[in-house]
């Protein structure tokens, strides 16, 4: 009976670990007024040992590229493209092709003209692709909600 009771809590614990989604990713976000009328949004991600995710411009045929989207709004504009430092430029096997990524930590920047005096909020999603050595994990989407204060 022990043995029976043994094999079934290992049998939990296998299955419990197993189970557990990764996330070697974790974002953060800020923003900064740059004058009354602009503001500079921050999106970073931190990135776990060993992983990295991948540039805004990856060629066709490649990983999924790090993608963001910010719907319309009455409080703000867009000014250009978002901002990314450079990357590191690698051939990947697993892509059979060079590809541009970041480790440890990106900071994505967006510049924003602002329509009103007040506080405002910029929405927006990111979509983004992990790997490493090993394996890919599948594309994932984050909304984000960043204040911009007076």
């Amino acid at each position: 009976m022990k043995k029976l009771i043994l094999i079934a809590v290992g049998l939990f614990f296998t299955l419990s670990v197993s189970a557990q989604i990764e996330t070697p990713v974790k974002w953060s976000y800020a923003a900064k007024r740059i004058s009354a009328t602009e503001a500079v949004v921050a999106i970073r991600a931190n990135i776990d040992a060993g992983w990295h995710i991948y540039s805004q411009h990856v060629k066709d045929g490649g990983p999924v590229a790090t993608e963001f989207t910010f719907p319309a709004s009455k409080s703000y504009t867009l000014v250009g493209t978002t901002n990314e430092p450079k990357p590191v430029t690698k051939f990947e096997p697993t892509f059979k092709m060079d590809v541009s990524y970041f480790e440890n930590s990106v900071v994505f920047q967006q510049r924003i003209k602002l329509k009103t005096a007040g506080a405002t909020v910029v929405k927006g999603k990111v979509e983004y692709m992990t790997c490493n050595d090993h394996k890919c994990l599948p594309p994932d989407d984050v909304e984000f909600s960043i204040p911009v204060g007076k």
